[in-house]
């Protein structure tokens, strides 16, 4: 029978044990091992049932052993000082405290950070994949450092879906209904005690109102939008039902709700709690993207501010991060559905919905003028952007180059900020342990927060015994629960405990064991170990070096080609001849994951180059020790050296991204599977069982060590976060501000005034002349050639615009490269034809084929880059012909 209403009845803690209500309602205890042990020390047993979640531990352990406990000194005690050490955390000064001390302007005093989804624990379940577990991440360590991070997300009542396989392999979802009573969230409550609540209005003169829960990631406050309440209609109620469901309507409705009612929120925020407003906005991913929209809002109604002023006050305080890199990645809807949305009786006041349509348009060569970009609108509410590795930055500059046109794809005002990967969540305690022997516990806290690279100094003294003894105990721990989830996973698949005694002999802790889980889209290409099943077979079964393979993933519900590529492993790894030696795990989440980074000794990466954003999954695994065997994209192209793992062989020609599924990507996939095979069979089971007199692998231990060396303070969330405050919020903090000035924004009216100038007088601005001293003759290294160039400005001054002569090597196609620029200066006004002249002198510094070229940009002093505008005049020459060739 089922029931008509649900609801939590929660335990009554004694007054003593209070403080366990304040421990498990600060997510701080997901990487807070001390805090997990008490939990775990409540009830051991109700602790492994309840999933290690302290709320719903909180919930079942009976009152007797609640009543004990309260009586228990030792306990009360530890209870104690652990609260203690909370509330210091909370509010010590910590790293983001003392560089604002050091900072010639003040830091931003808050930081609001949106995004759709935050893997913080397998106990609060809203998160698909590396984003959310990125998302995640970031909080974390910005709790760690100190940096004032307000979080921004949206409540999912079903969150992302649990896998389980068929009797066939087939994978199967189902959405369990998450209680918000039953999780580590508060509802933000007004004065009075009623729910906050924040709403939007909707064609039809219809309401999307959503509520909003709390959730403390140690001092960072986590808001997230819940539309499941009962002021909502059916309709509306199901907006936050669950990640990445629903059509089109569907998923702009949550991305309204994300961006516009995630200001709303932070507002209440700010208004029921003091929390200082937000001087920067970080929209991880376009889906928030419409914050700008409503910020843009805010300042109109406010301040009196029109459009154009309130766009530049806006985009100097945003900064948007891209993760995709590919087009088909990024959130596109139909225009007229974005303009029924923002138009008529729904329209924004002060917000024109033909201005809100422009932001999204795809007006470059190719785009769709029927389509509403997501990620073209981030770009163009955000003065700052950014890809997550350095490889992904270029990427991202070669595919969002049309919003930038007449410029160099390296030109396009997008950096990066490689990510990172939060140490204290993913670090298995006997890492930590092992290290804090050797450098100290305070010393080893450090290391894993800051990313500071001296503090890692001192683990290459770690010995081979002790390296290679953790080794193996984190390969049995792994082996141990491979076995217990592959049981249950055949449980459900139909199978009889009758059935399962050869699980009991899956995998083995002393054969070299690798991993290879994450989503399932074709890029990843997760049967690419599959090309050559023979030669697998010969890997997995060979006498004297064998391999043994744990897999896990997910495919999005509505890709069944994903869906047939788990059933490809699934059936491969069925085989009675195999199967204790490759096992597909299903439910991949975060529970699981901290258990296959520690337990493998190698992690497979082998997506189609460049597809690969970042890829931290193996940033997790080689902090644990792990060797990472992975194509050269995401960080891995940036970091790889030789010595911390293998970089796999790839076919890229370096033409452009690939189509997953095309006929060139099947020929690089046989390509790279041969390459992989090799690489395993003659490199890494050759020195994984290379043994010395001893029985240790040298060697490979060598290699585990030097991976936790160089590569541990550069893959930590804590170093991300760091850059990301160094270089993107401190000076974006710093142009709202001086656009802001005393509150009149009168500075935002004159970018706006100039922007609006510049782009009127450009059409008339050239390059009408360029003249050096004996361009055609070839010149000596180190001498200098004096350029004259004359430029028609129009009706703007000399201080509108900046006049750069751009040099470097040149290829046979007359292409510069690694290109430097000069500044030249004006000379005199202009003359009788209206053209002003500058002049300068370019240094030949350097051998070999050598070209220039001269530009016109926009300058001005609050620009972030000359780029910003995607204006550019150059000379006639430049479009085809010789632009001043040296040779």
């Amino acid at each position: 029978m089922k029931a008509i209403r649900r609801f939590t009845v929660r335990t009554v803690l004694p007054e003593q044990l209070q403080p366990l209500h304040e421990l498990a309602l600060n997510l701080r205890w997901s990487w807070h091992p001390e805090t997990r042990d008490l939990f775990r020390s409540v009830d051991p047993d109700v602790w492994a049932a309840t999933g290690e979640d302290p709320v719903r531990l909180l919930g079942e352990v009976p009152a007797a052993r609640l009543a004990a406990l309260a009586a228990d000194r030792r306990f009360l005690r530890r209870l104690g000082d652990l609260a203690d050490d909370l509330r210091d955390y909370l509010t010590g000064p910590r790293w983001y405290q003392s560089a604002g001390q050091q900072a010639a302007a003040p830091l931003p005093a808050a930081i609001a950070y949106f995004s759709p989804e935050y893997g913080i624990a397998a106990a609060l379940p809203q998160y698909s994949g590396g984003l959310g577990i990125l998302a995640g991440d970031h909080l974390k360590a910005a709790s760690d450092l100190g940096v004032p991070v307000i979080g921004v997300g949206l409540f999912y009542r079903h969150g992302y879906f649990r896998q389980s396989l068929d009797r066939d392999g087939w994978q199967q979802e189902r959405y369990p209904l998450l209680d918000p009573d039953e999780l580590a969230v508060t509802l933000l409550r007004e004065g009075d005690g009623t729910p906050s609540r924040v709403d939007l209005a909707l064609p039809g003169g219809r309401t999307l109102a959503a509520h909003i829960w709390k959730a403390q990631v140690g001092r960072v406050p986590l808001l997230l939008l819940d539309s499941g309440i009962e002021a909502n209609s059916p309709a509306e109620r199901d907006v936050t039902d669950r990640l990445y469901g629903g059509g089109s309507e569907h998923r702009l409705l949550q991305e309204m709700l994300l961006g516009i009612g995630g200001v709303r929120a932070v507002r209440a925020y700010q208004r029921l709690t003091g929390h200082p407003a937000p001087e920067v906005f970080h929209t991880n991913e376009g889906h928030a993207g419409f914050l700008g929209v409503e910020r843009i809002r805010e300042l109109v109604a406010d301040t009196g501010l029109d459009f154009p002023a309130a766009l530049e006050a806006v985009r100097a305080g945003t900064l948007f991060t891209t993760h995709t890199p590919v087009p088909a990645g990024i959130d596109r809807f139909d225009r007229e559905l974005v303009a029924r949305h923002f138009g008529g009786d729904t329209a924004l006041p002060g917000v024109p919905v033909d201005q809100v349509l422009a932001l999204g348009a795809e007006t470059w060569r190719g785009g769709d003028p029927k389509l509403f970009n997501m990620a073209a609108m981030g770009l163009r509410l955000a003065q700052r952007a950014n890809g997550v590795s350095t490889l992904h930055g270029e990427v991202s500059r070669s595919m969002f180059n049309g919003l930038w046109p007449g410029f160099d794809a390296a030109d396009v005002p997008i950096t990066s900020v490689t990510n990172g990967v939060h140490a204290a969540t993913w670090i298995d305690p006997a890492v930590v342990r092992l290290g804090a022997a050797e450098l100290g516990a305070d010393r080893a806290e450090e290391a894993m927060t800051t990313g500071e690279t001296q503090r890692w100094t001192g683990l290459e003294r770690i010995g081979n015994s002790e390296v290679w003894d953790l080794r193996r105990t984190l390969r049995s721990q792994l082996v141990d629960e491979v076995r217990d989830r592959l049981r249950a996973s055949w449980r459900q698949r139909g199978a009889g405990e009758a059935e399962l005694g050869w699980v009991s002999s899956v995998l083995d802790p002393d054969v070299l064991t690798i991993g290879f889980a994450r989503r399932v889209p074709s890029y990843k290409r997760l049967t690419l170990m599959l090309r050559d099943q023979q030669r697998l077979r010969a890997l997995l079964l060979h006498p004297t070096r064998p391999v043994q393979i744990v897999v896990a993933g997910k495919a999005h519900p509505a890709d069944d080609g994903g869906k047939r590529l788990i059933q490809q492993m699934v059936a491969f790894a069925d085989d009675p001849a195999v199967r204790h030696r490759i096992v597909f795990l299903p439910d991949y989440d975060m529970a699981m994951a901290q258990h296959l980074y520690p337990g493998c000794d190698v992690w497979l990466n082998n997506p189609l180059r460049p597809l690969e954003a970042c890829g931290t999954s193996g940033m997790k695994a080689a902090l644990n020790g792990c060797l990472n065997l992975s194509v050269l994209d995401g960080w891995w192209d940036e970091w790889f050296d030789g010595q911390n793992g293998w970089a796999i062989p790839t076919a890229d020609t370096g033409e452009g991204v690939l189509d997953p599924d095309s006929r060139e990507a099947e020929r690089r996939d046989d390509i790279e599977a041969a390459a992989l095979y090799d690489l395993i069979e003659d490199q890494v089971a050759t020195r994984f069982y290379d043994r010395g007199s001893d029985g240790l692998p040298h060697r490979w231990i060598a290699m585990v060590r030097h991976t936790l060396v160089t590569l541990g303070p550069k893959v930590l969330a804590g170093r991300m976060v760091r850059e990301y405050v160094e270089r993107l919020y401190a000076p974006a903090a710093l142009a709202q501000r001086e656009l802001a000035g005393t509150g009149a924004f009168r500075a935002a009216h004159e970018l706006a005034e100039w922007k609006a100038r510049v782009r009127e007088a450009w059409p008339v601005v050239r390059v009408e002349h360029v003249e050096a001293d004996c361009p055609d003759e070839a010149q000596e290294l180190g001498s200098a050639l004096a350029l004259r160039v004359q430029v028609a400005l129009g009706p703007l001054e000399p201080a509108d615009v900046e006049v750069q002569v751009v040099s470097g090597r040149v290829d046979e196609s007359d292409r510069i490269s690694d290109a430097r620029v000069l500044a030249l200066k004006p000379v005199g006004g202009p003359d009788l034809d209206g053209r002003t002249r500058y002049e300068g002198s370019l240094e030949l510094c350097r051998t070999g084929p050598f070209g220039y070229t001269v530009r016109v940009l926009p300058a001005h002093p609050r620009l972030a880059s000359p780029a910003e505008l995607g204006l550019v005049a150059l000379p006639p020459e430049a479009a085809g012909m010789d632009a001043g060739l040296l040779r």
